[in-house]
């Protein structure tokens, strides 16, 4: 069964394909089209996978850890870390050592304790403006000329911002916890 195609002439060119016909009804610029006498080029629009470099890669993924990181030290900075306990103990212990051989009991209250509550509040103070100095390097990385993120990396700059207002609230309240503005030192009372 020997079938033959009619051969059909569009725009001064023949075609004998089914696919050719379909092509010809619907044509898909691309570039400038040579056939046409004044034809404008047409940008051709590249993917950003194209010109990636593994610079701007690295980069990228240096930009989304870092604000991940400054996300974590804000919730540090909220709710205490280890050394945050080891300076509090340390400053308890010289606190004992200072008021062993005797002192009013408000020197043993603020040797003993307040100098310990001060502590916990610097270390804490201390991780909220390392969250902050980090959030805050995500998001102006970009205007010293290292690669932005892309478009589906939103998420790194809404992280980097979380992380910027988690260590804010940190060192507020340590500043709070610091200058006694929460709870203040208890006092003894003379009698």
């Amino acid at each position: 069964m020997n079938r033959s195609t009619p051969e059909t002439v569009i725009d001064g060119e023949k075609t004998t394909d089914e696919t050719d016909r379909a092509a010809a009804r619907n044509p898909e610029p691309q570039g400038r089209d040579e056939t046409r006498p004044g034809a404008e080029p047409e940008a051709v629009e590249e993917t950003d996978d194209a010109d990636d470099t593994d610079e701007q890669t690295s980069g990228r993924l240096a930009a989304a850890s870092a604000a991940v990181v400054s996300a974590g030290l804000g919730v540090v900075g909220l709710t205490g870390a280890w050394s945050g306990r080891v300076a509090a103990e340390r400053e308890t212990l010289i606190g004992q050592i200072k008021t062993s051989s005797g002192g009013s009991a408000a020197q043993q209250i603020n040797e003993i304790y307040g100098d310990a509550w001060h502590a916990t509040a610097l270390v804490n103070g201390l991780f909220g403006l390392l969250a902050l100095l980090v959030g805050s390097y995500v998001l102006v990385r970009p205007a010293f000329g290292a690669p932005a993120p892309r478009p589906q990396a939103g998420w790194v700059r809404a992280v980097a911002r979380g992380g910027i207002a988690l260590g804010a609230l940190g060192i507020l309240i340590s500043l709070a916890m610091y200058f006694d503005l929460i709870v203040a030192l208890p006092t003894t009372t003379a009698g």
